[in-house]
């Protein structure tokens, strides 16, 4: 990589935006050491790392590093064999691995979701945490000792505490005694031993050991001879309390040392975490995505670099404290059209384009996420940019020559795949000239290095050069021409108008000035001025009607949606009047042949026909070959016309009245059904109907006679019609019910009725899988008929076919059986 690139981009700028999110130093070591890294698979390690914790931080899971300070002093130390560590160190190493086995007990219940940052912690010994008690348990938050870290230790303070409570209480008796003599009634410490404060005039009441005088000199801290032996053993007890501690800080130090692996481990896991924790809370930050990274396909290619809504994110924290906002830029490059040459007015936006993607890049390329909607980078091997003015005195560099030179050590460095900045590409010398120049520049970079290349200019050659040459991108940033200001937004595939005469005229040039510029313009220059803006306007209109026809195409799109849903709706309603009307159709019939199996005399014969009956009801509830289709009262349907029976059966009429004798045919009032009394005892008749046999009253029985051409028509069926009314046509069913529907070509409605009536005659013929073919097209008819389906009684379920038979534009259905 180029390192004046890090300087022009302000790589180390935005590494200050990063390292400000973390909690530790290591962890801002890390920050500031940061690179583009130069293994891919590391690389993408590294932004699945952040992309685990930025999810891991979505669901709540964080980890904190509060308080710690630089472990690597204390690690050192505990590399040197019996060195001993302070109280305070030994307690910041007890907090460095107790936050780290804190950080690996938080991933540890996500690590199906986070494999990386689980590696990361996963070999961490659980004996940390036993050590870490054990410290805790000796050495208190201030870094002093427990008073409890060992026995002898908390006998000699119980002793010191007495003692200096029994010198305390002798010191105050003598004082009270020689009150005339002290200055306070004060005990007080000079030297680490109890003294009183003595008067210097009464020096001689008080026999002791000066200890010093006040800086006015009136007072003498005295230590009186009855209370030397007790200071002196006050003393020693210090010095053993001394020993003592020194003795347990060793021990501690000792069992660290015994667990240095482990506690250097921890202190990589923690910097790591930091350091990832810090790239996470910058991509929340700055609304960022996770990049991808691309590799090339040979070595004369770069890939695709593809950015949208991107946006600068120095730019956006300056714009944040003064409530702008970026506007994003969005473009994309690849092998084939693999430059892109931007113009416009000044101070449109051009130089910040560049900067944008190729801090971006950098950022892709150290494993930062970027502030995009979202972002594709090649695996770039150099960055390269030529941004600003370089000009140097001392270096006796003009600005022409100073970009001549960065761009000559710019293509000596170059290295495929290769992203290269221009920024007014030869600029500072003839126009002509500098023109020439570029395009020469850009041609070699695209052509001989395979670079993407991104350049900037006011130059027409260049953008006669963009928009001649099939591989090269023109772009312009976008200049409102009613306020005269730029809006920064970028315009891919149109060259821009410089503008410059109209910012002068902005900035205050007198108009005198302006107006003379204007008339010294060529001609040809003004028509191509004048072209641009043109052409700008005309896709600014065409941009409008494409936005109008969209949202009209999306208010169709909506409308029939929601028809679609109501014939839905409505196919279900029928669908449930339909079932219903079956329901209480075939609840009747049941009902019917049950009364006329009451009304047999014969036990053996009743319970024979009883069992037919059940067995005849549950076969035309389950395979009856008809099909049934309600025609709603007040609808207009053509009848369907009724097969006749395969037997001819008379229609009997009544005869005239007269008394009935054995051999008449006769009409059961109660059935409507036709038999011959074979029979007649007090009363009572018995009528055989078929292989039946009836006991009836006379007064039930009605005379009846058949004439001779009279055929017998759908009585029962019409009795139903007026009872439910409702009308129910039968249709004979076909010899085989088909298992395939084709209802390309067909409406909606159509479709739909066409595969509601299918799915009844596939039904009743008890198959248990139909195909239905609907074909691509729109995907409308797959999706009326999927919402038939959906809910559908007769459906179990239903999925697109397999390829081999038909794939999405055909669906299976399996159904209830």
């Amino acid at each position: 990589m180029n390192k004046q690139a890090f300087t022009t981009l302000e790589y180390q700028h935005l590494l200050e935006l990063i390292k400000r999110n973390a909690q530790t130093e290591t962890g801002q070591r890390r920050v500031d050491a940061l690179t583009p890294i130069d293994d891919v698979d590391a690389l993408r390690r590294e932004l699945s790392a952040l992309s685990e914790c930025v999810t891991l931080r979505r669901r709540g899971v964080k980890w904190w590093f509060n308080g710690l300070s630089d472990p690597t002093e204390a690690i050192a130390r505990l590399r040197v064999e019996g060195a001993s560590l302070d109280p305070l160190a030994i307690l910041q190493t007890a907090r460095l691995c107790e936050q780290a086995m804190s950080a690996r007990a938080a991933i540890l219940a996500e690590r199906e979701n986070a494999p990386v940052l689980w590696q990361l912690v996963e070999n961490l010994p659980r004996d940390l945490n036993s050590l870490v008690a054990r410290v805790t348990n000796k050495i208190l938050p201030s870094g002093e000792l427990d008073d409890r870290a060992s026995p002898e230790l908390a006998n000699i303070r119980h002793e010191i505490n007495v003692l200096r409570s029994r010198i305390t209480r002798s010191l105050e008796r003598l004082m009270h005694r020689s009150a005339e003599a002290i200055q306070d009634e004060l005990v007080t410490i000079r030297n680490d031993r109890f003294v009183i404060p003595v008067k210097a005039d009464h020096r001689g009441r008080v026999q002791g050991v000066a200890h010093g005088y006040s800086s006015s000199g009136a007072t003498a801290f005295v230590e009186p001879l009855e209370t030397i032996d007790a200071n002196n053993e006050l003393q020693s007890l210090h010095e053993s309390e001394a020993r003592e501690i020194a003795r347990i800080l060793s021990g501690l130090s000792a069992e660290l040392r015994a667990q240095l692996p482990a506690i250097e481990m921890a202190a990589e896991a923690v910097a790591e975490l930091d350091f990832i924790n810090a790239r996470a809370v910058f991509h929340q930050t700055f609304n960022c995505v996770v990049p991808e990274i691309q590799t090339r396909r040979d070595a004369y290619t770069s890939g695709q670099l593809e950015l949208v809504e991107a946006r600068h994110p120095l730019l956006e924290e300056n714009l944040r404290a003064t409530g702008g906002a970026v506007v994003p830029v969005s473009f994309a490059l690849d092998d084939e059209k693999n430059a892109m040459v931007i113009s416009g007015a000044n101070a449109g936006g051009k130089t910040v384009v560049l900067k944008t993607t190729g801090l971006l890049a950098l950022m892709a390329l150290s494993g930062i996420s970027v502030p995009a909607r979202s972002a594709r980078f090649p695996f770039y091997a150099s960055v390269l940019a030529d941004i600003g003015d370089h000009q140097s005195l001392a270096a006796n560099l003009s600005t022409f020559t100073s970009h001549v030179a960065n761009i000559s050590r710019m293509i000596e460095v170059c290295e495929a795949p290769a992203l290269v900045l221009l920024d007014e590409v030869g600029t500072g010398t003839d126009p002509e000239e500098g023109s020439a120049l570029g395009v020469a520049v850009v041609d070699h970079f695209r052509r001989v290095c395979g670079a993407h290349v991104i350049a900037t200019t006011h130059y027409s050659g260049l953008k006669m050069y963009a928009g001649n040459e099939e591989g090269v991108i023109n772009a312009s940033v976008e200049f409102d021409e009613k306020t005269l200001r730029p809006t920064y937004r970028l315009v891919v595939g149109m060259a821009g108008a410089s503008s410059g005469l109209e910012i002068a005229r902005r900035f205050g040039v007198p108009m005198g000035i302006v107006d003379s510029a204007m008339r010294s313009v060529k001609e040809s220059s003004l028509q191509a001025s004048e072209y641009l803006r043109r052409i700008k306007r005309e896709a600014e209109d065409a941009e409008s009607l494409r936005v109008a026809l969209e949202e009209e195409r999306k208010a169709v799109a909506e409308k029939f949606a929601s028809l679609d849903k109501e014939a839905v709706k409505h196919e279900r309603e029928r669908q449930a009047t339909f079932e219903q009307t079956v329901q209480r159709t075939l609840a009747d019939l049941e009902k019917r042949a049950q009364e006329l199996v009451a009304r047999i005399e014969d036990r053996t014969e009743r319970v024979r026909v009883e069992r037919e009956a059940q067995r005849q009801v549950a076969e035309m509830k389950r395979t009856v070959p008809r099909s049934v289709r309600v025609v709603r009262e007040g609808q207009t349907v053509q009848p369907e016309r009724v097969e006749p029976e395969t037997e001819e059966v008379p229609q009997y009429v009544a005869a005239a009245p007269r008394e009935i004798v054995v051999g008449d045919k006769v009409k059961l009032r109660s059935f409507g059904s036709v038999g011959v009394v074979d029979q007649i005892k007090d009363g009572l008749a018995e009528v055989r109907v078929k292989s039946l046999k009836f006991r009836e009253k006379l007064e039930n029985l009605e005379l009846v006679e058949a004439p001779a051409s009279s055929k017998l028509q759908a009585g029962k069926l019409e009795k139903l019609r007026r009872s439910a009314n409702t009308e129910i046509h039968l249709a004979a069913a076909e010899q085989k019910a088909q298992s395939e529907l084709n209802v390309i070509g067909r409406t909606t409605d159509e479709a739909v009725d066409a595969v509601d009536k299918f799915l009844d005659e596939a039904s009743l013929a008890s198959l248990s899988q139909v195909r239905i073919v609907h074909g691509h097209g729109t995907g409308a008819l797959r999706r009326a008929i999927a919402g038939l389906l959906d809910g559908h009684p007769h459906v179990s379920r239903f999925l697109p076919a397999p390829p081999d038979q038909g794939g999405t534009g055909a669906t299976l259905v399996e159904l209830r059986q």
